[in-house]
């Protein structure tokens, strides 16, 4: 600390010093809880878009420069060099693994990949055609019943364990979600296989035919995963958080987190990138299309980004994946949503409306793409989310728990109702 803002009220003449604090990355922040005590006042600040809300060295954002950093490293680096069950690790830990850190990592995600025959059960008891989200927020809220002498947040070893739990199981989770919304049996999974070779091979194998995953298909999914694995302080996030100042189980937190996610303005982006796409229809309608966004008219999904102001880098990663995944499928696909989707980039890409207004393609317009084109229904989407979310959500919470100076989350409101009013008996109303 070097720094002190001072702030006057004009009116009292009161004044406050509060302390300027400067992290590794970003803007500096002032400290304002002294402002309540002095002043009498607090600050207004709906949605929190200038409230720095916790201290935190997992993620970081600089939307402007177009830059996502996982404990330092550039997502760039991770997405080229790394796989996904190694970018849980470093989220979790703080560094990369070794070798021989990163073997008994993985051995021990996959002990705990199986979930309790009971939990299986468990999806008996929601509608055939429940949204898979539901079925997520209800599951995962439920392991907290199997688990609850391992759940002291104040243990780093239990703390460890529900964290390798979650990560462990939510590809399995989400894999039976998707089997049950289309009849299919339960696939376990298996040793042999990587942690997104086993998300896949439960996804689609199918007991009455030979299958084989395609490498570039798995590879597309782990880089959508880790692409999505964390983002800073976004509404699920400080929703994980929030419930965790509670003290209440990571489970419970992270069901949390997934209910957020749900919501259309946060998880939806890419299912209403492929609704675009749909309803669009075909490649001839592209300039109509257009020239209704330009009015008005008509909304363009998966272009532009609320954090990054220039380029998503995560959209320059998952732009060639889903290219060299299209032209991997093109024969068996023949899907016209895809033409229409590459049409949409090259203007995008080209066009001076697009560009003057930094409306370049976002990861949301990718990933929709690929997922689509994996054979992954629209209502799965916000599920995949979660399970690349899931490591950032636990990394964020196991980091909030382990903070000393962690406090029950209590915003303050700015009241404006009824002043005190007697009440009236119902007689007399």
């Amino acid at each position: 600390m070097s720094k002190i803002v001072t702030i006057t009220d004009n009116t009292s003449g009161k004044s406050v010093a509060c302390p300027v604090y400067e992290g590794t990355h970003g803007e500096p922040v002032f400290d304002c809880q002294g402002v309540a005590k002095e002043l009498g006042m607090f600050t207004y600040d709906p949605a929190f878009m200038t409230t720095a809300s916790c201290k935190s060295a997992v993620t970081f954002i600089d939307g402007d420069k177009g830059i996502l950093l996982h404990r330092g490293y550039p997502i760039e680096q991770l997405a080229e060099h790394s796989n996904y069950l190694e970018v849980c690790y470093l989220l979790l830990n703080g560094e990369l693994p070794t070798a021989q850190q990163f073997e008994d990592f993985s051995y021990g995600i996959r002990r705990v990949s199986v979930l309790h025959e009971s939990l299986l059960a468990f999806y008996n008891g929601f509608q055939q055609n429940a949204h898979p989200m539901a079925m997520l927020v209800g599951v995962v809220g439920g392991l907290s019943s199997y688990y609850h002498e391992e759940m002291d947040i104040y243990n780093p070893d239990h703390r460890m364990m529900c964290a390798m739990r979650l990560i462990g199981k939510m590809p399995t989770i989400a894999a039976k979600s998707f089997r049950y919304l289309l009849g299919r049996p339960h696939v376990y999974p298996q040793h042999q296989f990587s942690y997104v070779e086993n998300f896949f091979n439960m996804m689609f194998w199918l007991p009455n035919r030979e299958f084989e995953m395609n490498p570039i298909a798995v590879r597309a999914l782990e880089i959508m995963l880790i692409l999505h694995a964390d983002h800073e302080q976004n509404a699920s996030t400080s929703t994980v958080r929030l419930a965790g100042s509670s003290q209440a189980n990571p489970y419970a937190c992270i069901a949390a987190g997934i209910a957020t996610l749900w919501g259309p303005a946060h998880g939806g982006a890419n299912e209403a990138v492929v609704k675009m796409l749909k309803e669009i229809g075909k490649v001839e309608n592209i300039p109509t299309f257009l020239e209704n966004v330009k009015n008005k008219k008509a909304r363009l999904m998966g272009f532009g980004h609320r954090v990054y102001k220039n380029f998503d880098p995560r959209a320059t990663i998952i732009r060639k994946i889903c290219h060299e995944l299209l032209d991997e499928l093109k024969a068996e696909s023949h899907q016209p949503m895809f033409e229409i989707a590459m049409k949409l980039e090259e203007i995008a890409l080209k066009e001076d409306y697009f560009i003057e207004r930094k409306l370049y393609p976002n990861v949301d317009f990718y990933s929709g793409i690929i997922l689509s084109a994996l054979g992954i229904p629209t209502s799965m989407f916000t599920v995949m989310f979660a399970v690349a979310r899931t490591a950032g959500w636990i990394a964020q919470w196991k980091e909030m728990v382990e903070d000393p100076s962690m406090k029950i989350g209590r915003p303050r409101q700015l009241y404006t109702g009824h002043a005190n009013r007697n009440f009236i008996q119902i007689k007399d109303r």
